[in-house]
């Protein structure tokens, strides 16, 4: 059975002196992300962060994103990645929860860190590339005192090497575990089902390396691929970046796509590197992968997966995609991975009947940190994952999403679920009742919307409540439109009807 830090070893050895990243104007080799990687997992022993400990990353994409990932594999440390976007409660909450200890930030991060440091006692915290908040070493320069020799530790197959947190159907925070077997598996699945990258191969990383994209280092590492990172996501510098790495493969959320087809550099843009566009995360209006096929022609693939369970459950091909039929899919089930379709009774459903789709892959998560009940109510005996969401699949294999059964929202790739914006508008003092749906977007895909029915006599304003949510949650999930209404409509047994608010607004959207 392969480890993730055996894979990292591997591609090392075989590739040592090709490029294997580009940030900006720098590059570094195989061997030298590799060694870097070997000094920071010593310098982190020499803090006695090892094996079976939790290391809280405070780092967006950088030029070293990657070693640090892979000392933390080589080390048999468990990552808690701290989305940037998101508030220092939510940090805190996830820090406490994981049982993290030790926290390394970026500069630019600092005030995050020292709250972070005030707020949880016993937080060691050291910088990336700067100075850490109140004082703390440098990793970069603590690592060039220490061995450049592999740490070689012995590790197993369930350690824990990624904790990441994803939202859960009630809006809390729930951590899904990821072990050496279980990252190496979802390398596996992305090689046998997306990318086939070789030596000459370059992916194009733009959306955060916390999630779907940095799962795809490894895979082109293991191949000799190098990988092109931008600190983050511009449609112009995007498009540039394509040109100057020459880029064969990039993966997108439809936001990002939706947003490169808006811009006025789309029209002078060199795009003829690119093999394959994957795009994952959200569902894809049709009208934009229309225009988007039209434009750039037969390179579109689609993915769908969850944190759950990497990377894809199912694929739509650049074959598929130019069957018009089937731009509504997700695809057929991925190589390796089984899915099945169950009612409420727990009983399969028929071809062209509605279920809530389960997987059994590999690449599945171990489970939710420190979460029994959760994890008995959402993986079966037989280790099947329940993915809450709703599907049918036809005669020939594809499947089509239908409904989120949690009514999550998908706004810019991120996962808005409704009850944690509701409980935040419902904090203020005016709030008599509200509810949250998603609404159509033409950038966003789906905005976050809320209708509010006021108390007698209460004056905010839409302005107000959207400022009162932006100081409790990530700016993504603050509402981009409130509606004020006399009343939320409830079920006869008093169940908020969203679907009741949310169909309205998707009338005529053509999504």
């Amino acid at each position: 059975m392969k480890f993730a830090a055996d894979l990292i070893r591997e591609g090392a050895r075989q590739h040592a002196d090709e490029v294997a990243i580009y940030f900006g104007e720098d590059s570094l080799t195989f061997r030298e992300v590799d060694e870097m990687a070997n000094r920071f997992a010593n310098v982190l022993a020499e803090h006695g962060v090892g094996r079976g400990d939790r290391l809280a990353i405070l780092v967006g994409n950088g030029l070293w994103t990657v070693s640090l990932d892979f000392a933390c594999m080589k080390a048999g440390i468990a990552r808690v990645p701290l989305n940037a976007r998101l508030s220092v409660a939510e940090h805190e909450r996830m820090i406490t929860g994981t049982g993290a200890t030790f926290l390394v930030h970026e500069p630019g991060l600092e005030e995050s860190a020292a709250e972070l440091r005030e707020r949880i006692s016993g937080l060691t915290v050291v910088g990336l590339g700067g100075p850490a908040a109140g004082g703390g070493p440098d990793l970069l320069v603590a690592a060039e005192q220490v061995s450049p020799e592999d740490p070689r530790v012995e590790l197993e197959a369930d350690d824990p090497v990624l904790v990441l947190h994803t939202s859960g159907t009630t809006g809390v925070l729930k951590a899904a575990v990821h072990s050496q077997a279980s990252f190496a598996a979802v390398a596996k699945n992305i090689l046998d089902n997306v990318f086939s990258p070789t030596t000459d191969s370059v992916m194009l990383h733009a959306a955060s390396m916390i999630h779907a994209s940095g799962t795809f280092v490894l895979p082109y590492w293991l191949r000799g691929g190098a990988s092109a990172i931008l600190p983050g996501f511009e449609p112009k510098g995007f498009l540039d970046a394509i040109a100057r790495y020459r880029a064969t493969e990039v993966n997108l959320v439809p936001t990002m796509l939706g947003m490169l087809f808006a811009s006025d550099a789309l029209e002078a843009s060199d795009i003829s590197s690119l093999r394959a566009v994957l795009y994952g995360a959200s569902p894809m209006p049709r009208p934009l992968i229309v225009r988007a096929l039209k434009q750039w022609g037969p390179i579109f693939m689609q993915y769908y997966g969850q944190t759950e369970a990497p990377l894809v459950i199912t694929v739509l091909t650049q074959e598929d995609h130019q069957n018009p039929a089937l731009l509504g899919s997700c695809g057929r089930a991925a190589v390796g991975v089984q899915i099945r379709l169950m009612d409420e009774d727990g009983l399969e459903v028929a071809a062209g009947d509605i279920g809530e789709i389960q997987v059994r892959m590999p690449s599945q998560m171990v489970g939710y940190d420190n979460a029994d009940e959760l994890n008995a109510e959402m993986i079966t005996e037989d280790g099947w994952i329940r993915t809450r969401d709703m599907a049918y699949v036809d005669n020939a294999g594809y499947y089509f999403l239908v409904d989120r059964r949690s009514d999550m929202i998908v706004t810019g790739g991120y996962n808005v679920y409704p009850r944690e914006v509701e409980d935040a508008l419902a904090k203020s003092p005016a709030v008599a009742e509200c509810a949250v749906v998603g609404a159509p977007d033409p950038v966003w895909v789906e905005a976050v919307t809320a209708f509010v029915s006021l108390r007698p006599g209460a004056g905010e304003s839409e302005e107000q409540l959207k400022e009162e949510v932006r100081g409790q949650l990530a700016g993504y999930k603050v509402p981009k439109r409130i509606y004020f209404v006399d009343a939320i409509p409830k079920s006869a047994v008093g169940k908020i009807l969203r679907r009741a608010l949310r169909e309205p607004l998707w009338e005529g959207s053509g999504a």
